[in-house]
């Protein structure tokens, strides 16, 4: 029954480079969302630490909000991530998709 077990490694690489473990992810009680702790939580999804399920019930986020974060991710990098720039990267990204 190995194959049903699922592996999950005990760190992954952070969006700065550096190691993240469990240990390492912002505190479940955060609320104040800064732009590297919504990146070092989609790097941990992304690198298989956590499910998109945990994340959400750990942090108390909705799956839309979650998503968002990795669209903006993908998208435009950490930079995306800014709560003060969004208009200006979902406007610069819908005029990169017409061309």
């Amino acid at each position: 029954m190995i194959e049903n077990q699922k592996i999950r490694p005990a760190q992954v690489i952070g969006p700065l480079g550096e190691p993240l473990t469990l240990e390492s992810l912002p505190p479940p009680s955060t609320t104040r969302w800064v732009v590297r702790r919504k990146a070092e939580v989609v790097a941990a999804v992304n690198g298989g630490l956590l499910t998109i399920d945990e994340v959400c019930e750990r942090y108390q986020l909705t799956l839309e909000e979650f998503a968002s974060w990795q669209r903006a991710v993908d998208r435009s990098g950490m930079q995306g991530l800014r709560v003060t720039r969004i208009q200006h990267y979902r406007d610069l990204y819908e005029r990169q998709q017409k061309y």
